[in-house]
């Protein structure tokens, strides 16, 4: 098979192994080639501006920009980028917010070689591929009511061992204001105290420790 008709793959991961595996999988199919591969959101966006693969493979947790801001980006300057988000991160808000803003397609790196191989022709083609794991977690929490900017921001202090009142000095509310708040976080993620609510919150990707 030609270059031409070879789909062409961006690989972005900050992990040398995942990369080079990725690199091997992708180099020993007959229709596909490496186009290029990086390890930050920045290269993501230079790389594609660089070589316009036809498919995006990209990691959430990259050193300095979160790999669905970078998408985000890649996608207001090519609006046509087919990016597959390719990620260890099962959290139903990370799926969620990467699927709004333009993802094509969602892969944990717990699944097999095959479902990756499949995404990527699928999503050439022009079609989604969201595997019905990915597309579960979220049917799981759709009709959850979100907490809002300022119970995430409140949260995140918690789960970095601040106690309420350093919460209220930093966020300049009262004490009371974040003890309330705090219920609200807890009542929207079903948790029993405080230590319940920042694990649940972690494994939905809502907040990063």
């Amino acid at each position: 098979m030609s270059d031409v008709e070879r789909i062409r793959v961006l690989s972005i991961d900050d992990h040398p192994l995942v990369r080079e595996g990725i690199a091997a999988l992708i180099n020993n199919q007959a229709g596909m080639q490496l186009a290029a591969q990086g390890s930050t959101g920045k290269e993501a966006i230079q790389l594609f501006r660089e070589h316009r693969p036809d498919v995006v493979l990209l990691d959430v947790r990259l050193p300095d920009i979160n790999g669905i801001d970078a998408m985000i980006t890649i996608r207001s300057e090519f609006p046509e980028a087919r990016i597959i988000i390719v990620t260890s991160s099962e959290g139903d808000v990370e799926m969620q917010r990467a699927l709004e803003g333009g993802a094509a397609g969602y892969i944990l790196k717990s699944m097999p070689p095959q479902t990756l191989l499949e995404a990527i022709r699928k999503v050439h083609s022009g079609k989604k591929a969201i595997p019905a794991e990915v597309a579960a977690r979220l049917a799981d929490h759709y009709s959850d009511e979100g907490l809002t900017a300022r119970e995430i921001e409140i949260l995140q202090q918690v789960a970095e061992g601040n106690r309420n009142r350093d919460i209220a000095e930093k966020l300049f509310i009262s004490e009371g204001t974040v003890k309330v708040h705090i219920q609200h976080i807890m009542a929207k993620l079903g948790a029993n105290d405080r230590t319940q609510a920042i694990t649940i919150a972690v494994r939905r990707g809502i907040i990063h420790l």
